[in-house]
C-alpha cells in the first residue's frame, strides 16, 4: 500500500508539471503523454480501490507511463531538448515519408510559430519549401534557423545557393565571401563562390578562391579541374595544363581534363601528347565526336590520309553538324571529296539545336564554365591556325611582291641601259655631223684660195 502512495504522489506531482507546460505553452502536442500518464495513474488507482495486488506486468506498465516517459522527458527539456519539438519532426518526416507534404507543412508552420527559437522545425520546413520550388519562404526559413544558431553555416550555403537560383549573383557571392572567410574549409562553398565568379569573367578572384580552398582539400580533384578553367580563360596555358594533369591523375576518368589537355598541346604542336590525351577523351559520349574531329586534324598533319578520313567521318556519323564545320576548315582541304557521311543538314541541324538549347537550360554554372573552357581553346587553336595561315599568305605575296620588284628594276635597267645607248648613239651621230660640217668647211675654203689663185 506504501509503494502504491508513493507511486501515485510522484505520478499525479509529474501529471501537473506536464500539465502546466500545456497551459504555459498552449500546446496540445503534451496532451498525448497526459493521456499515457493517466493510464499509469489509473492502474495504480483500481489496485487500491479494489485492495488488489497487480502482477509484474502491469507495475512495469505504470511505472513506464506515468514515471519514467515524464521523467525523461523533464530531463530532456531541463537539458534544452523540447518534447514538442521531437514529437512534430517525427511526425512531419512520417508524414513526408507517406507523402503528405501539405499536412507535414501545416503541422511545422503551426510549431514554427509557436516556438520560433525551434531550429529543427525552420530546417525541415526550409527544405520542404525548397523541394516545392517556395525559394523566398525556404530563404526566411534557413535566415531564422541561422538566428537560433549562428554558426550554421550548413544554412548560410543553402541561402546563398538559393539566392543565386532567383539570379540574385551578387548577393549570393557576398554571402559567399563572408562563409569562406569564417570558415575558409568549406569546400562546396569556395566551388559555388568560384563559379559565381568565373560566370561574371572574374578570373583571378575565382583562382584565389580555389587556391585557398585546396590548402584544406589538396586531394580535390574537382577543385584543380576548376583551376585549370580558370587559367585556361586567364591564356596561362602551361599553369592550367598543370591543373588539369594533377585533376586527371586524382580522377582517371576526368575526360574532360583529358580534352583540354590534348586541345592545348595541339596549340603548343606536340602532336604526340595531343593524340594521347584525345584518345583518351573518346570514352566519353559528350566529347566522342569532338575527340575523333581533334584526332583527324593531328593525322592530317602528320600525313596520315586514311585514318584522318576515317575519323573525320566517324565524327560528323556521331555529330552531323560538324560537316558543315569540317567543309570549311583549311586542314581537311584535301580530303573534303572523301567526306561519305551523308546528312540531311536541315533536319539533324535543327534536331541538335533544340536539344542543345534544353541542355542550357538545365546544366549547371560549373558546366557552363567547363563548355565555355572547351570553346575558348577551339577558338584558340583555329586562331592559331588562322595566323599560321595569314602569316603564310603574307610571306607569299612578300615573294609575289619581290619578284614584281626584280622585274621592275631589271626592266627599269634595260630601259635606262637603251636610254644611254641612244644618247650614245645621238652623240656619235652629233659628233659625225660636227665633222662632216668641218670637212666640207675647210673644202670650202680650199675651194675658194684656188679660185683665187686662178684669177691672179
Amino acid at each position: 500500500m506504501l509503494e502504491e502512495i508513493l507511486f501515485l504522489l510522484l505520478s499525479v506531482t509529474l501529471f501537473i508539471i506536464i500539465f502546466s507546460k500545456i497551459i504555459r505553452h498552449n500546446d496540445s502536442n503534451y496532451i498525448a503523454l497526459l493521456i499515457i500518464e493517466a493510464i499509469g495513474i489509473a492502474i495504480c488507482f483500481f489496485e487500491i480501490k479494489l485492495n488488489l495486488v497487480a502482477n509484474l506486468f502491469f507495475k512495469i506498465i505504470r511505472y513506464i507511463c506515468s514515471i519514467v516517459i515524464p521523467l525523461v522527458i523533464i530531463i530532456l527539456e531541463i537539458n534544452g531538448i523540447v518534447f514538442s519539438e521531437m514529437l512534430t519532426i517525427f511526425l512531419a518526416k512520417v508524414l513526408l515519408k507517406l507523402g503528405d507534404t501539405k499536412t507535414a507543412k501545416t503541422i511545422l508552420v503551426k510549431f514554427v510559430a509557436k516556438y520560433k527559437n525551434s531550429y529543427k522545425g525552420h530546417i525541415l520546413l526550409a527544405q520542404i519549401y525548397e523541394k516545392e520550388g517556395g525559394m523566398r519562404k525556404a530563404i526566411d526559413e534557413y535566415v531564422m534557423a541561422l538566428d537560433v544558431k549562428g554558426n550554421d553555416y550548413d544554412s548560410y550555403f543553402k541561402i546563398a545557393n538559393l539566392l543565386k537560383d532567383l539570379g540574385k549573383k551578387d548577393e549570393s557571392i557576398e554571402m559567399l565571401q563572408n562563409l569562406v572567410k569564417s570558415k575558409p574549409d568549406c569546400c562546396e562553398g569556395s566551388k559555388l563562390l568560384g563559379e559565381l565568379l568565373c560566370e561574371q569573367e572574374r578570373f583571378k578572384e575565382a583562382a584565389s578562391v580555389y587556391q585557398d580552398a585546396l590548402k584544406y582539400h589538396s586531394s580535390d580533384f574537382d577543385l584543380y579541374y576548376s583551376l585549370g578553367i580558370v587559367f585556361t580563360r586567364l591564356n596561362d596555358f602551361n599553369m592550367a595544363k598543370e591543373m588539369y594533369e594533377k585533376a586527371a591523375e586524382l580522377n582517371h576518368k576526368l575526360y574532360g581534363a583529358y580534352y583540354n589537355l590534348g586541345q592545348i598541346c595541339f596549340i603548343e604542336k606536340d602532336m604526340e601528347s595531343a593524340e594521347k590525351y584525345f584518345e583518351k577523351s573518346l570514352y566519353d559520349e559528350g566529347l566522342e565526336a569532338k575527340s575523333y574531329y581533334q584526332l583527324a586534324k593531328i593525322y592530317v598533319i602528320k600525313g596520315m590520309k586514311e585514318k584522318a578520313i576515317n575519323f573525320i567521318n566517324k565524327a560528323i556519323e556521331i555529330e552531323p553538324k560538324l560537316l558543315k564545320k569540317a567543309s570549311k576548315e583549311k586542314f581537311f582541304e584535301e580530303i573534303k571529296q572523301y567526306f561519305t557521311v551523308s546528312v540531311k543538314m536541315n533536319e539533324k541541324d535543327e534536331i541538335k539545336e533544340n536539344i542543345e538549347e534544353n541542355e542550357i537550360e538545365e546544366i549547371s554554372i560549373k558546366e557552363k564554365e567547363e563548355k565555355n573552357a572547351r570553346s575558348y581553346l577551339e577558338e584558340t587553336t583555329d586562331l592559331v591556325q588562322s595566323i599560321k595561315e595569314n602569316t603564310e599568305k603574307q610571306n607569299d605575296l612578300k615573294n609575289i611582291i619581290n619578284k614584281e620588284k626584280l622585274e621592275e628594276i631589271i626592266k627599269n635597267d634595260e630601259l635606262e641601259e637603251e636610254s644611254e645607248n641612244d644618247k650614245f648613239e645621238e652623240i656619235i651621230e652629233n659628233d659625225n655631223l660636227k665633222e662632216n660640217n668641218k670637212t666640207e668647211e675647210k673644202n670650202q675654203k680650199e675651194l675658194e684660195n684656188n679660185q683665187r689663185v686662178d684669177k691672179f
